[in-house]
């Protein structure tokens, strides 16, 4: 099975963690030392399901259902820190580097992230993919994070074009969920790698 663009989009949005980069172990890992720091464990199936989300949503959500002894900004820290030690070994995922690949050039392409703009950009710096996309919309440019439509509303006003002429790319029920309530079509990028 090989993921393409619907024939009805005009331009294309893509999440980065877990869709774009294979960097939800390196998240997890992440997540795993910073509650650790504070002598927590956390549960891996309750986590992805959060997933998606911004990263002080994440860690306050986290923090109430482990009852942890921590703040969301401690948490937040210690994780951001950890990520950026280890961004070097993240790779793009094929199966949808390939529709970037195919479609570079002749459809506008933007990232819409739950991650802050500077780690979103030294991400695609580092698996040389920055120069693909025509904006990037972080967490920290929008009020509303996944699954509120806004972080893919702003990429479509950005490119210029009609939500419902957008494909989203997304792994996680947040981002899907979002680009349903934007109107755009929401293409679900888990079955093509799993």
């Amino acid at each position: 099975m090989i993921l393409k663009a619907n024939p009805k989009a005009r331009a294309l949005i893509f999440d980065l963690d877990g869709t774009l980069l294979d960097s939800m172990p390196m998240h997890w890992r992440g997540w795993q030392a910073a509650f650790r720091n504070y002598g927590t464990e956390i549960d891996y199936d309750f986590f992805f399901s959060n997933a998606g989300k911004a990263a002080r949503e994440i860690a306050q959500i986290l923090i109430s259902h482990h009852d942890a002894k921590c703040t969301a900004e401690q948490i937040v820290e210690f994780k951001q820190q950890y990520v950026y030690q280890h961004l070097a070994d993240v790779e793009p995922i094929k199966a949808v580097f390939d529709v970037v690949l195919e479609n570079y050039g002749k459809l506008p392409m933007a990232i819409g992230t739950g991650s802050e703009r500077h780690r979103a950009e030294v991400m695609l710096r580092n698996a040389n993919l920055l120069h693909y996309f025509n904006c990037i919309v972080p967490a920290d440019e929008v009020k509303n994070h996944k699954p509120h439509p806004e972080t893919f509303l702003k990429c479509a006003e950005l490119m210029g074009v009609a939500p419902e002429l957008c494909e989203v790319f997304e792994d996680a029920e947040p981002g899907l969920a979002a680009a349903r309530a934007a109107g755009m079509i929401a293409t679900d990028v888990k079955p093509f790698y799993e």
